[in-house]
């Protein structure tokens, strides 16, 4: 009977029911649970399992190669101490939720991509369906797309809970790389969360983008429902070098 009853399990796919149901059964017969609470505690497994390999598929397709934390954050420099609260706000991801877009500002080496990534990690450990790519892999990809995969490729960047762009500004998108840019955001536009870094204000958009009129309909879809954080100061990496690279 039990080699039926875990062949069921086996179909239904309930992996922790299978792993431990002889364990529990065995261990409510000692503790004379009623028949209620070992299911209960069978059901539990099962959710806390299918939790954790939700929160391990969500890291993996987040293309995320380390898993940053704040912790690692050093608020006391330059202008990132003004911005803490803000910044820890955002942990607590309600902006996904929100579909409320980020945009972080600042020169190189100002913590930009850094806080980015803690985001997005954050993210993946909710299991929120995440996605991290520098702006120019993506802009490639789609650029390398026939007319058929562009379509998927656009749809695929429009299925995250959460797309951060990282490094916009950088390299000149040209004319087809800033419409397809364009397309990104107006699909994503209120229906998704996208973190933005950028070491360029919006003024100077039109550089990245060979077309005013299209940095100015991206800017305007990024700005209406988003929170703006200016990162102002010298590079924190060329003060880590300086004190023999202390943590980020």
């Amino acid at each position: 009977m039990m080699e039926n009853t875990i062949n069921k399990c086996k179909d239904l796919k309930l992996k922790a029911f299978t792993e431990n149901i002889e364990r529990v059964l065995e261990e409510s017969a000692k503790k004379n649970w009623p028949a209620l609470k070992a299911i209960e505690h069978l059901l539990d497994l099962e959710i806390e399992k299918r939790k954790l390999a939700k929160i391990d598929s969500c890291f993996k397709a987040s293309r995320l190669a380390e898993k940053q934390t704040i912790d690692r954050f050093d608020f006391s420099f330059n202008s990132r101490k003004e911005h803490k609260a803000r910044i820890l706000k955002l942990l607590d991801l309600e902006f996904i939720n929100d579909k409320k877009d980020i945009i972080l500002i600042g020169n190189p080496g100002m913590g930009k991509t850094f806080l980015a990534k803690c985001i997005a990690y954050a993210a993946t450990q909710a299991g929120i369906k995440t996605l991290f790519t520098t702006t120019m892999d993506m802009i490639n990809q789609l650029l390398a797309s026939d007319a058929k995969m562009l379509v998927k490729r656009l749809n695929y960047y429009k299925s995250f809970d959460l797309l951060v762009c990282d490094e916009i500004g950088y390299l000149s998108l040209g004319k087809n790389g800033a419409s397809l840019f364009f397309q990104v955001i107006s699909q994503r536009h209120l229906t998704g969360s996208t973190i933005i870094t950028t070491n360029l204000p919006f003024t100077e958009w039109g550089n990245i983008f060979d077309d005013t009129v299209i940095a100015t309909a991206i800017a305007d879809r990024l700005v209406e429902n988003s929170e703006i954080i200016i990162l102002e100061g010298a590079s924190y990496r060329k003060r880590d070098k300086k004190e023999n690279r202390k943590p980020e």
